[in-house]
């Protein structure tokens, strides 16, 4: 089966292009988080994937099918809101089995899909609950599991985990991650976490300005970031100016041996994820700064430093914790691998 794909989607509400044009092709299967600041265009995407919202221009196809003015309960797929919308007055069997119901499937077949559906969830026997007897975590996945109902080419979920507490949303990522690794069920999810992105999908598509700005792995996403935009939205990164100068690159006025730009190349942004910052004395041919802050979080260690107006972050694991004070003088050895030019 060839999954979902969406070629030339454009959004336009009056003057304002919400979505501009884009092209996605999501594979069968897959887990694919739609990432970006608010504003950016990625619940105007998932609506129209789900067919609440017509595009002004574009196709968009799933399983070599084109569903683009299809009707949204035709489209066979399964949606999880941010308000979850379960309903109050319905059991949680009832609101389980409300999507099967609406179809006319019989009570036998309503009361084994959701017994199926409640072991999946890990909550056996809460058929009868009301839902208000519920916790948080509890209620979001009876919501997954009314969505699951009716076995859906598609599931949706527009950020269903955000109105969750910290702890409790970090172990629902990693359960709906592995929900999808059982149930294999393509899968599009909304949100502007990227925590949540990069424990979740399989691809992460980046976006902003109603357009995707990169469309990768995780790992390509974070360590090797297609522009400025990506690398300083996803995660933390320096982000700094380089110039060609002699026979060393200079950054903040500083020349640094150990770098290079590829030939032809005079002047690029480079991104450098404080993790691979190393500090240590100072010295000829690496940067030089005064530490202004440090803030231990328990399992790592952020050092910042100023370097020639700039700051620059360094993380390392309190094992590695550099031997640094407030308004001492430090290096900062960088060398290529430690640097992802982006533009050029």
């Amino acid at each position: 089966m060839s999954g979902l794909t969406l070629q030339n989607i454009v959004k336009q509400f009056g003057a304002f292009r919400a979505v501009d044009n884009v092209d996605l092709t999501v594979p069968h299967g897959a887990f694919v988080c739609l990432l970006g600041p608010s504003g950016c265009g990625k619940t105007t995407l998932l609506r129209m994937i789900a067919g609440l919202d017509l595009p002004t221009a574009g196709r968009v196809t799933l399983n070599g099918n084109d569903i683009t003015r299809t009707p949204t309960h035709q489209r066979e797929l399964g949606m999880v809101f941010q308000s979850l919308a379960l309903f109050p007055h319905l059991t949680v069997g009832e609101n389980i089995a409300y999507p099967l119901r609406i179809r006319g499937r019989s009570k036998e077949e309503q009361a084994k899909r959701v017994e199926e559906l409640l072991a999946m969830i890990y909550l056996p026997g809460y058929a009868d609950r009301a839902v208000s007897k519920l916790s948080g975590g509890q209620r979001q996945r009876v919501a997954i599991a009314r969505a699951l109902a009716i076995s859906p080419k598609l599931f949706l979920l527009d950020e269903p985990l955000s109105a969750l507490d910290a702890k409790l949303r970090e172990a629902m990522q990693v359960e709906l991650r592995q929900l999808h690794q059982r149930l294999g069920i393509t899968t599009i999810a909304v949100t502007h976490d990227q925590r949540e992105a990069m424990t979740m999908a399989d691809t992460v598509v980046v976006m902003n300005g109603g357009q995707i700005r990169q469309a990768a792995s995780p790992t390509e996403i974070y360590r090797r970031p297609a522009d400025s935009f990506v690398a300083d939205f996803i995660g933390q990164t320096n982000l700094v100016e380089a110039r060609r100068e002699g026979g060393a690159v200079n950054i903040l006025g500083q020349p640094v041996t150990a770098l290079s730009l590829s030939a032809g190349v005079e002047r690029a942004t480079l991104s450098i994820r404080p993790e691979d910052v190393r500090l240590g004395p100072p010295k000829a041919g690496a940067l030089t700064g005064e530490v202004t802050f440090v803030r231990d979080l328990g399992g790592v260690i952020e050092t910042f430093v100023n370097v020639g107006g700039q700051q620059f972050i360094a993380v390392s694991t309190p094992r590695e914790r550099p031997d640094v004070a407030v308004g001492q003088k430090v290096g900062i050895a960088l060398t290529d691998k430690d640097c992802v030019v982006l533009e050029q």
